[in-house]
């Protein structure tokens, strides 16, 4: 086997320029495996719900490859004395849940004793290789296109403080544990070369980094972004996660955040689970891009432009 990313030695697998998580090796002239890895802590009170998010989230990355996931092991942080095994079931079953959903299969793992629970898995999916979408595939004059609201940060942070209320909360369980195996068909099918997903980095982590590998300057409208309802008043009420203001501090380097408050700031720097791709595409194909998305259940929008201009993230 062959690894597409040269510049990176074989045995590091992980910050390959295809994916922040993940890394790619070519098989033949059809085929490429996609090798990937993921774990969360609980980011919501039902069992199941959070085996669902892990899982999803876990294999965003095949999918932010333009690949298709083929197997997965699962990977079991467990308090075994604090904690009953039923309960480790209903995660698991979350797990296969989504399995089942992205049409791939869980055929093993392994589990530590943890005092904190963790869970998540390690996929291993295909690609053609003359398709494989890259953190460093961004061209000038590409509209930008993302696939989910923001907030998740935001949102599960009100969770676990009692705030948010039930209609809100499902909505990003609706958001983290939605697939992001359309959004990928549809990226491809337009031709799309640079894609990432917006994970715990946050859109200004990873569009920001997407900039740099890419060596374009990406110009975001703040007034385009979708978000989940209450995730700005939310965070207008102070409920913001610190890995989101983390990400903001890192993101400084790239970011020129024109007349934008420091809310505004963190609400692109918000640290997302299992978020949505966002990824560039030629602006004669924005508008199906959109209604396909739209079609498929998907809260999409464009959110701002690619240009020549020095790497960085604009926001405007």
């Amino acid at each position: 086997m062959r690894r597409l990313d040269n510049s990176i030695p074989a045995e590091l697998l992980v910050g390959a320029a295809t994916g922040d998580d993940a890394a790619v090796w070519q098989i033949d002239a059809d085929r490429a495996l996609v090798a990937t890895a993921d774990f969360i802590t609980p980011v919501v009170d039902d069992a199941r719900t959070w085996g669902r998010v892990a899982a999803a989230n876990s294999v965003s990355d095949v999918y932010a490859m333009g690949g298709r996931p083929l197997f997965a092991l699962n990977l079991v942080g467990w308090n075994v004395e604090a904690l009953p095994t039923e309960l480790l079931g209903d995660v698991l079953a979350g797990g296969q849940d989504i399995a089942t959903a992205g049409g791939f299969f869980v055929v093993g793992g392994h589990t530590i004793d943890d005092p904190e629970p963790k869970y998540g898995m390690t996929v291993i999916g295909e690609v053609h290789p003359d398709r494989i979408l890259t953190n460093a595939g961004l061209r000038p004059d590409q509209d930008l296109i993302l696939t989910k609201p923001l907030g998740v940060g935001v949102i599960t942070t009100a969770i676990k403080a009692d705030v948010a209320t039930a209609e809100t909360a499902q909505a990003a369980i609706d958001s983290m544990t939605m697939l992001n195996a359309e959004a990928a068909r549809i990226a491809v099918e337009a031709g799309a070369t640079g894609c990432t997903d917006v994970t715990g980095f946050g859109l200004l982590g990873h569009l920001g980094r997407m900039a740099i590998e890419s060596g374009v300057e990406c110009t975001v409208e703040f007034d385009a972004l979708p978000f989940l309802p209450e995730a700005i008043a939310h965070a207008t009420d102070g409920i913001m996660p610190g890995g989101s203001r983390r990400n903001l501090t890192n993101g400084l380097q790239w970011l020129d955040a024109g007349g934008h408050d420091e809310l505004h700031q963190l609400m692109v720097a918000d640290a997302q689970t299992s978020g949505g791709l966002v990824f560039g595409v030629d602006p004669d194909h924005t508008e199906a891009v959109l209604s396909q998305l739209s079609d498929s259940g998907h809260t999409a929008s464009r959110i701002g432009r690619t240009s020549a201009g020095a790497p960085g993230f604009l926001l405007r």
